[in-house]
C-alpha cells in the first residue's frame, strides 16, 4: 500500500510540474520567435515549409499538398511535445537528412514558448 501512495504522489507531482511548465510558457513570446519560422512555414501553396497549424498529433509528412523530403516521410513521427521539442532544438539530429535549413533553437525557454504558440494554433 505505501508504494501505491508513493507512486500516486510521484504522478501527482509530475503532473503538477508539467502543468506549471505549460503555464509558464509565454505564447506571445513564442509568437514573436515563430516569425522566423513563418518566413517558410505559411498557409500559402508556394510555401517553402509545410504549414504548422494543427501540427500537434499530426504524423510527420502528413500534409498532401507539401512535398516532403524522403527523410521526413521515413521518420514516421507523431508530432507531440517531445518530438517537436527535439526537432526544434536540432532538426538534423531528430530527422537526419531533412531539408529544413535551420540549425535549431538552443534556449529551452524559447523552445517551450514556441511550442506553446504552436499549440495555440491548433
Amino acid at each position: 500500500m505505501p508504494r501505491r501512495i508513493g507512486g500516486a504522489a510521484r504522478a501527482a507531482l509530475l503532473l503538477a510540474l508539467s502543468a506549471t511548465s505549460v503555464a509558464a510558457a509565454d505564447v506571445e513570446h513564442g509568437k514573436a520567435l515563430y516569425q522566423t519560422c513563418a518566413a517558410c512555414h505559411t498557409e500559402r501553396p508556394d510555401a517553402l515549409g509545410p504549414s504548422l497549424k494543427g501540427i500537434f498529433g499530426r504524423k510527420s509528412a502528413a500534409l498532401e499538398d507539401f512535398r516532403y523530403s524522403n527523410a521526413m516521410r521515413r521518420a514516421n513521427l507523431v508530432w507531440d511535445d517531445a518530438n517537436l521539442r527535439a526537432y526544434i532544438q536540432d532538426p538534423q539530429a531528430k530527422v537526419k537528412g531533412n531539408r529544413m535549413p535551420y540549425g535549431g533553437v538552443t534556449d529551452a525557454k524559447d523552445v517551450d514558448d514556441i511550442i506553446a504558440y504552436l499549440k495555440a494554433l491548433n
